[in-house]
Formats: structure tokens, C-alpha cells, sequence
């Protein structure tokens, strides 16, 4: 293993980071096959100012954590240097089949393990170079940083303790952060935290134009009832209200079928410091009737430049 750095490693920023893969499909980008004639702006809009901070900051790796990575015993982590593949949405084919290349921080990785099982969690380094990323992390990691240029590590969601108890999966996931927090600063690592979630996940059954999938004129959120739960969320976000987020974030999963429920956003907060700050909500709309907010967190020191308002607004 590579020897570690002195300096003591820091979250930089942590984003909640959709990944319906439509937004890449409207994109057009070279690895993605299907061409598109666009759609799904306000969301992709919201994903440029990301980039840019991203920019900005200049982090040694991202990290993401994605429901669609789904393992049943433990805390999987990437760590082989190089992941290469094709990769192909099982419900969306026609949409996304993208070529990928990453490079993976494997010390970074590797020590999350570690202290993973200092933790008490169960925990395994993945390291088959064969392995097939989910499009969850592909699609994240694209609308975050389209250059592929920054080094990563994606760790996975392990649905068994979530599936049976909301509070009992949900306090893994915050040991799992806490873990990831003290990985970064024993590494010296900058380090930029995406949960790759959707909020509310009811959605229509069927496209609403097979021949036209982006066709704007047809997205809207499934139900006002969900639309309500995603504002309700959103603004306790943005207004730092930590605590009463944590509170009612079991009903809004239950009531919403909020994409959450894995534990993505709870890892990333949680290894935040649970942040009383408010988050900038960059974008939220909708694909296919579901909620999508782009939302990014900044400590204090490393607040963003003119493309950023303050958070904590109403």
C-alpha cells in the first residue's frame, strides 16, 4: 500500500446527486451511445454549477455512495486502479449505454475498509478489475465531472439493514460515514462526497412518448402529495435544520418512496458532522414523475464563489 500522507484530509463539499440516466442521455456526451435532442434542462443546468465548484475546490478524489450498487452483507468499496467497461441501464437501454473509464483511489479505499471494521461494520475491499459498474455511480460521476480527470472511489449500499428496519439501517449508514470521515483524514485526502439519490421515487409506469422520450411537455412529478414532500425536505435542507430532517425522513421514505432509504444521504451528512449550515439547492425537477434535487454542501472555509448563494433560505 501506498504510504499514507501526513497532512490530516477534509470533506470539501458533499452534493445530493441524482442519477436518472436521462440526464446523460440528454447530453449527447461521447460515451453514451443513444443520441437525444436534449430535455431535462432545469437539472442539468443545476448539475453545470457543481462542476463548477468542483472546479474550484480542486479535490483529490470523489466518493459515491449508490443504491444501485447493491450488496447483501457488508460495505462493499472500490479498490482496483482502473475500472473499464460498458455500461447498460436494465429498464432504460435505449437510453444509456455508456463507455466508462475510472481511475479509483485504492489507498483511500482500502482504508475506509479498515476502519469500516474498527467500526464494527462489515466491510470488503472489491478488487476484481472486471467488475461492472452500476449506472448509479456512472451517471453521478458524469453530471459531477463530465473530464473523468479526478480519481474515485464508490462504495456501495448494503440493503439488508435498511430492508428490515428504517432506524437500524439508518444508523449503519452513519457509522458508515463517520468510518469514511476518518478514512479522509487519516489519507490527507480533499475529498468531494456524492449521494446518489433521487428524493420522492414514485413514478410513472410506462414512458409517456416511447417514440420520444424527451419530450418535456409530458414530465411532471407523480403526485402532488409527493411534490409536497420533496419541497417539505428540500427546505429543511436548505435551512440547516439537520435534526428535523433526520426526524421526519422516515415517513417522507415510507409516504414518497424516497430513493434516501439507502442510506446515501445519511453516509454523506453524517460524515459531514451533520451540518447546521443550510445547503444551496442549485435545481430540482423531475424525470419520469420522480423528485430530483441537486443540493450541495460547503464548510465554512470553503464557501463557494459568485456562482453560489448563501443557504438557509425559505
Amino acid at each position: 500500500m501506498t504510504k499514507i500522507r501526513s497532512a490530516k484530509g477534509e470533506i470539501v463539499a458533499g452534493f445530493l446527486a441524482p442519477h436518472p440516466p436521462h440526464l446523460v442521455y440528454a447530453e449527447n456526451p461521447a460515451q453514451n451511445e443513444p443520441r437525444s435532442r436534449g430535455g431535462w434542462e432545469s437539472l442539468r443546468w443545476a448539475y453545470e454549477n457543481c462542476r463548477k465548484s468542483i472546479k474550484e475546490l480542486k479535490p483529490d478524489v470523489i466518493l459515491v455512495h449508490s443504491l444501485h450498487w447493491q450488496t447483501v452483507v457488508g460495505h462493499h468499496v472500490t479498490a482496483t486502479p482502473r475500472l473499464e467497461g460498458r455500461s447498460v441501464d436494465p429498464i432504460f437501454p435505449h437510453l444509456f449505454r455508456y463507455a466508462y473509464g475510472m481511475d479509483v483511489d485504492v489507498e483511500l479505499a482500502e482504508t475506509i475498509v479498515d476502519e469500516c471494521k474498527s467500526a464494527g461494520l462489515e466491510s470488503k475491499p472489491m478488487r476484481n478489475p472486471k467488475f461492472r459498474v452500476d449506472y448509479g455511480t456512472i451517471v453521478s460521476l458524469h453530471m459531477l465531472n463530465p473530464d473523468w480527470d479526478i480519481p474515485v472511489v464508490g462504495i456501495s449500499a448494503n440493503n439488508s439493514p435498511y430492508f428490515y428496519d428504517d432506524k437500524i439501517g439508518q444508523d449503519e449508514m452513519s457509522r458508515l460515514g463517520q468510518a469514511t470521515a476518518k478514512a479522509i483524514a487519516k489519507t490527507g485526502r480533499r475529498a468531494v462526497l456524492a449521494a446518489s439519490n433521487t428524493l420522492s421515487h414514485l413514478h410513472f409506469p410506462e414512458e409517456p412518448n416511447p417514440q420520444l422520450p424527451e419530450d418535456m411537455s409530458l414530465e411532471h412529478i407523480q403526485s402532488q402529495g409527493q411534490y409536497e414532500w420533496d419541497v417539505k425536505i428540500i427546505n429543511l435542507l436548505r435551512a440547516g435544520k439537520i435534526d428535523e430532517f433526520f426526524d421526519v425522513m422516515p415517513q417522507f421514505c415510507r409516504e414518497a418512496f424516497a430513493e434516501i432509504k439507502a442510506g446515501g444521504l445519511t453516509w454523506m451528512l453524517e460524515a459531514m458532522g451533520r451540518p447546521r449550515y443550510g445547503a444551496q439547492l442549485h435545481g430540482y425537477g423531475t424525470v419520469i414523475g420522480t423528485g430530483n434535487a441537486v443540493m450541495e454542501w460547503r464548510p465554512e472555509g470553503n464557501q463557494a464563489s459568485s456562482h453560489q448563494v448563501s443557504g438557509g433560505q425559505k
